[in-house]
């Protein structure tokens, strides 16, 4: 019965899986068959590696027509520099394979597809591979192999972010050789994937420290129309944007094959004053320019390379001399090198015939094909032999023996083992994870219940663990690698183009960046052990505008960017001491100072004051003794003839006082002079006042025996009001010293300030008041005809002080400086001769030259005239003030003894 049983139980399960078979056939249906290249070893290993490299360039074009069944695309231009990676993976697992320290009881196997350089290949290379079988299956694993591991891969940046996104789902890893687009740092878009090489945003920082060293402010930047390109070359620009670098001009490389946009880029290079272009780029990608480059023979300008492309044959094309002349120079930032041994002879020894890729490779390097019926079939084509259809072999057939060595081709050439390094790293990181995994203790595992997994049965995110947080040494160099983040450290070494002995482009390192180090510590450079383009040992320039010289300021252009300015000179007073770009605005220069005429440097302002010693001081000094000897002369000569009619006619105590405050303004303009100090500016100021006060009081003081009746106020009265009024000023607000800077720019002209404008203006209205009052009693006095008339002299002395004052207020305020001292002393002196030459020369004259005029009778009035006007007698300016009819009474008495 239990026989009965069991039979009937797998009768139903066979009835089902047959039903579940036909009903999967009639549900599911296969709707592509990728067309895939590249390695596969996955028979008796016990973990299998994947693995990604762009072995070709790109795919084959297709004829575009829908009409009938679509097949998936070939590839097409083979890339010796990333076989030569596919190679470094095999030779690495093989390595490991033999390794006793290194999973000992763990044979590795491998599946390595040929991404061809293209976001869809990789994808069906990375479907492919998780299925587990040549046909892809989204979402399930088929077959009994091998767990597999990580996938190592899958060359560039837009490849790596197609094929993470698909392994992120299953949380499967993913280590990169070659993608360092800084996009891919980002956990949740990207969790499972890390890199064995360094994240592009140090190497867009290190190609901005680089620029901003040499001092480049004008540069051109290109990049590749991929994730690649864009993110690096936008992380450098907002770098040295930031630091005032302008972009002269910002072009993209086409992915697909496009003329026309190559000889655009071509033009703007040529047209543009740029000397400095920063390239973000693959070879791949980049070799069309180079090209076009070459056939316009561009030169004189300094390339600037990503990690893609700085040591690629497929861009520095050995034999190939016109790059020599547009390339030398460059520099570019390489990741780490080392030396891989027993690689060289890795890739040596290859078996033409054990692989289809392999065979591609060898037909593409030795220009032949390995297949006889095709060798036979282009020698009919040819209709040509040679000297092997002797031997029976056609002409173009590859022998297989060929030799790799003798050829100088970058798949064999193993001096600049950078990205191989990189990938030989990745296969590393795989391999010490797996195991780490295999060697877990139970107990003291990292997952729940300290469980561990197992090596022939885990899961991806097992797996992961263990690649995230693994930590081991390289064997041929010691260099310890671990991750933060899915990153390692951001070193480059900087290295520069230059033409060897051979007349070839040799790689020399100038230097390195250390991402991880001290700010000022990250990037050390050999300036002089770099050659520059055309052989040249000092930097090139690279600015739109020259910087501007000490004395100028940068003028921004309308529409330019900023580094495109005009340089203005400085206004004056400003000055710029510096040569540089960023001197937006002058410096302005102190009160004190000024600046020069090259307006780069602040200079002491000129002192200026109307010194003794110069000739202007020494004139006005001559003129102001001149004046005052002259007056004290005229009262000598009054002094001498004090009894003659002509000095007794006049009051001598009123001539006296009137030369004495002469003499007093004539001295005072001297006090002007020289360097101001307080008693200078308060004595100039007061002795003025006081003595035109003094002057006019005196012209205008009446004799009292002719104005008996008239209230007035004594010359002494006078004088005492306005020394009252200057001696309150003095007290309160004194004029003093001051710099004026503002009258004039280049100088500091020392003057007197006033103290208080209030007071100046009462004192000084208060003498044109009695200026006022003398020339209106003297012009009323002239009508009184004497034989010495001297109301007369009085008025034309009053006329020329009233007509010298006036014409020094528009004199004054147009000059500048110590000329305004001296206009001031001019008018003083001026009005002072005009006073004492009016009122004393006719009497001097009369006292000296005609002493016969000075009789009594000569002083008293003239006869009445028959008509009845009347005459009179004027001994003093206020006769003005008397009555007509009193005075011609008083003169008829006076000539009544002479009828």
């Amino acid at each position: 019965r239990l026989l009965v049983n069991k039979c009937f139980l797998l009768g139903l399960f066979c009835f089902f899986c047959a039903y579940g078979s036909l009903w999967a056939q009639s549900t599911c249906k296969l709707k592509a068959k990728f067309n895939l290249s590249g390695y596969k070893d996955v028979e008796k290993k016990r973990v299998v590696i994947g693995g990604m490299f762009p072995v070709h360039m790109s795919v084959a074009s297709s004829d575009g027509n829908t009409s009938k069944l679509p097949v998936s695309s070939g590839c097409a231009g083979f890339n010796f520099r990333t076989f030569r990676w596919t190679q470094t993976m095999l030779f690495a697992i093989n390595e490991i394979n033999q390794r006793e320290d290194l999973l000992p009881n763990t044979d590795l196997g491998y599946v390595i597809y040929d991404s061809c350089f293209t976001i869809s290949k990789a994808v069906e290379g990375t479907l492919t591979y998780l299925t587990g079988q040549d046909e892809a299956v989204p979402n399930y694993r088929c077959g009994n192999g091998p767990p597999l591991a990580t996938l190592v891969g899958a060359g560039g940046s837009d490849l790596s972010i197609a094929t993470a996104r698909i392994l992120g789902l299953y949380h499967f890893p993913q280590v990169s050789y070659c993608s360092t687009c800084s996009a891919l740092n980002n956990k949740f878009q990207f969790p499972t994937f890390l890199r064995t090489i360094p994240n592009d945003l140090h190497q867009s920082t290190a190609m901005a420290q680089l620029v901003l060293h040499f001092g480049w402010t004008w540069v051109g930047t290109i990049a590749a129309d991929d994730d690649y390109g864009k993110y690096g070359i936008k992380d450098f620009k907002e770098q040295v944007e930031e630091a005032g670098v302008c972009i002269s001009f910002s072009e993209t490389l086409p992915k697909v094959s496009s003329p026309e946009a190559i000889q655009s880029i071509v033009q703007t290079v040529v047209e543009s004053t740029a000397k400095i272009i920063v390239v973000f780029s693959s070879d791949v990608d980049f070799s069309p320019l180079i090209s076009e480059l070459l056939r316009h023979n561009v030169t004189n300008r300094t390339w600037i390379a990503s990690e893609a492309w700085v040591t690629s044959a497929l861009i520095n094309q050995p034999g190939v001399g016109p790059v020599n002349s547009l390339l030398s120079g460059t520099l570019g930032f390489g990741v780490k090198k080392a030396d891989i041994p027993g690689l060289k002879r890795h890739l040596l020894d290859l078996d033409p015939y054990a692989d289809a890729l392999t065979e591609e490779f060898w037909e593409t390097l030795f220009n032949c094909t390995l297949d006889y019926s095709k060798a036979l079939r282009i020698a009919k084509e040819a209709n040509s032999t040679l000297s092997r259809s002797v031997r029976g072999l056609p002409y173009g057939l590859c022998t297989g023996r060929e030799s790799v060595a003798q050829l100088n081709n970058t798949y064999s050439d193993v001096s600049q083992l950078r990205i191989t390094y990189s990938v030989y790293k990745a296969v590393y990181a795989v391999a010490h994870a797996l195991h780490n995994l295999e060697h877990c203790e139970d107990g003291k595992g990292p997952f729940v219940g300290g469980s561990c997994a197992n090596i022939t049965n885990f899961e991806p995110w097992q797996l992961m663990y263990y690649v995230k947080n693994v930590r081991y040494k390289m064997p041929n160099t010691g260099e310890e690698i671990y991750f933060e983040d899915g990153d390692i450290e951001g070193f480059y070494d900087i290295i520069n183009w230059q033409i060897s002995d051979n007349g070839e482009i040799s790689y020399v390192t100038v230097g390195h960046y250390n991402g991880s180090a001290a700010a000022e510590e990250k990037m050390h450079i050999r300036n002089e052990s770099i050659v520059w383009n055309n052989e040249e040992l000092e930097p090139p320039r690279s600015v739109c505008s020259e910087n501007c010289e000490p004395g100028t300021r940068k003028g921004i252009r309308q529409g330019e960017p900023v580094c495109c300015f005009d340089c203005i000179p400085c206004a004056d007073g400003e000055i710029s001491n510096t040569t540089s770009q960023y001197a937006r605005e002058c410096i302005l220069c102190t009160g004190d100072d000024w600046s020069n005429d090259a307006h780069d440097a602040c200079v002491p302002k000129i002192i200026e004051f109307l010194a003794f010693g110069e000739p202007l001081g020494i004139t006005l000094i001559v003129i102001s003794a001149f004046g005052a000897l002259v007056t004290i002369a005229v009262g000598v000569v009054l002094v001498m003839h004090i009894g003659t009619p002509l000095v007794k006619a006049n009051d001598a105590l009123l001539s006296f006082l009137l030369l004495l405050s002469l003499v007093v303004t004539f001295l005072c303009s001297i006090v002007f002079l020289g360097e101001p100090q307080n008693w200078s500016c308060m004595t100039s100021q007061v002795a003025l006042a006081l003595g035109f006060a003094l002057c006019l009081s005196c012209i205008m003081e009446p004799k009292p025996r002719q104005l008996p009746k008239l209230p007035r106020l004594q010359p002494k009265q006078r004088l005492t009001a306005a020394a009252v009024a200057c001696t309150v000023w003095l007290i309160i607000l004194p004029p003093h010293p001051v710099k004026n800077t503002a009258a004039q720019n280049v100088k500091i002209i020392l003057e007197c300030d006033e103290g208080s404008v209030v007071f100046i203006c009462c004192i000084f209205a208060y003498d044109i008041l009695l200026a006022l009052l003398a020339f209106i009693f003297a012009f009323t006095a002239r009508k009184l005809e004497d034989h010495f008339s001297e109301a007369k002299s009085m008025t034309f002395g009053m006329l020329v002080f009233f007509i010298v004052w006036i014409s020094f207020v528009p004199a004054y305020l147009s000059t500048r400086g110590k000329f305004m001292v001296a206009v001031q002393i001019f008018a003083i002196l001026a009005s002072s001769f005009g006073l004492l030459t009016c009122i004393f020369l006719p009497k001097c004259y009369i006292l000296l030259v005609k002493p016969e005029r000075n009789k009594e009778e000569l002083m008293k009035p003239r006869p009445k005239p028959k008509d009845g006007s009347s005459t009179g007698t004027s001994a003093s300016l206020a006769t003005a003030a008397t009555d007509v009819n009193a005075s011609f009474a008083s003169t008829a008495i006076d000539d009544q003894p002479e009828n």
